[in-house]
């Protein structure tokens, strides 16, 4: 007997490209408050990889993030496509000879949201250990 299809979930809207300003300051977060305000683009553990790869370079290949993140091609193309969609991460491609080079780098938005996610994360903390 064949079981009935399972309905799939609504999908959610894509998030927005650019950083809300209505985000409160990191010196005003509280464990309460931090939270629903991390950049859900970003925590998500492989793009906090892209991103932390990107901060410290000014550019790497696909290849240089697989390695170094130590991931599979597809994982990482479904990664950096997202980041590339809000606008975090810009992707050149090229060929060298007959090789196709993937290049990525981080734009100025993506550094900006990046260094607001670390403030995010560093007052958690800071309020994690004052509440201790």
């Amino acid at each position: 007997m064949a079981r009935p299809a399972m309905a799939r979930a609504a999908t959610t809207p894509p998030e927005p490209k650019s950083i809300s300003t209505d985000t409160p300051r990191p010196e005003q977060a509280t464990l309460e408050n931090a939270l629903p305000h991390l950049d859900r683009i970003i925590h998500e553990r492989m793009r906090l990889g892209i991103v932390s790869a990107l901060a410290v370079n000014e550019s790497l290949t696909f290849n240089e993030l697989k390695k170094l993140l130590q991931t599979t091609d597809g994982n990482l193309s479904v990664h950096a496509r997202r980041l590339e969609e809000v606008e975090y991460v810009e992707c050149t491609k090229r060929f060298e000879g007959r090789m196709p080079k993937t290049e990525y780098r981080l734009t100025a938005l993506g550094r900006k949201a990046f260094e607001r996610y670390l403030d995010h994360m560093e007052a958690l903390i800071q309020a994690m250990r004052e509440s201790s």
